[in-house]
This record gives C-alpha cells, sequence and structure tokens, in this order.
C-alpha cells in the first residue's frame, strides 16, 4: 500500500497527541472492521477550539488522519471544526489510499462528537473560560 509523504510524516511525527485533563468535549469512534479506535479531546473558549489532543489505535492511516484533523481544527471556531469534511482532512494528507478514506471519516466523525459532546454539556452556551 502507497501512502503519501505527507501521510508517512504525519504517522511518524503525530502533532497533538494525547489527552487534555477536564476536556470540554470528547468524541470517541471505533471501526470493529479494522480495529481502530478514535479518541478527541477539545477545549473550548470564546467558541472557538483552544487546545485538541487525540488518542488512537490504529493503522499508519488512523494515526495520520488523527493528527491532521487536530491540526486542522485548533483555532477554529466550533462552526469552522465542524465543517471540516473528510475529503478536506485527505486533501490536507496529500490524499488517501482508497481502502484506508475511512479512516478520514472516522477523525471528522470523532472530531464532531467532541463539539456535540461539548455543546451538550455546556447546554449550548459559549464556554468564556
Amino acid at each position: 500500500m502507497q501512502y503519501s509523504k505527507k501521510v508517512m510524516e504525519e504517522f511518524m511525527n503525530p502533532k497533538n497527541i494525547g489527552e487534555l485533563k477536564n476536556p470540554d468535549g470528547v468524541g470517541k469512534v471505533g471501526n470493529p472492521t479494522c480495529g481502530d479506535i478514535m479518541q478527541v479531546h477539545i477545549k473550548v473558549k470564546d467558541n472557538k477550539i483552544e487546545d485538541i489532543k487525540f488518542k488512537t489505535f490504529g493503522c499508519a492511516a488512523a494515526i495520520a488522519t488523527s493528527s491532521m484533523v487536530t491540526q486542522l481544527a485548533m483555532g477554529k471556531t466550533l462552526e469552522e471544526a465542524d465543517n471540516i469534511t473528510y475529503e478536506n482532512l485527505a486533501e490536507s494528507l496529500k490524499g488517501l489510499p482508497p481502502i484506508k478514506m475511512h479512516c478520514s471519516s472516522m477523525a471528522t466523525k470523532a472530531l464532531k462528537k467532541a463539539i456535540i459532546d461539548y455543546k451538550t454539556k455546556s447546554g449550548g452556551k459559549n464556554n468564556g473560560k
């Protein structure tokens, strides 16, 4: 399987790895078929993602897409982050093999779930911490 140079770079040197202490929102997704599990933690301030981390158990594409989605979402408003698509993510990685496109979908779903979790916990109000 051929990965782009960018995918390999993100896999070998992932950004924003780990978890946040007392996150404002957490999104978790898993794919029982391939065994990948992704978790995204966000901190929100003034309706923007102030900090973001991920924990992923999976293949090179799963780790690379998790790393990239955190980079794309950092500093964005919740609405901007919620509009990141799996196609945007794959494009940012200079492409993914078709059999690995589900990884970009999972990463964006984990981000969206973290945003939903935040909105549910905050009652839809902006967090001005």
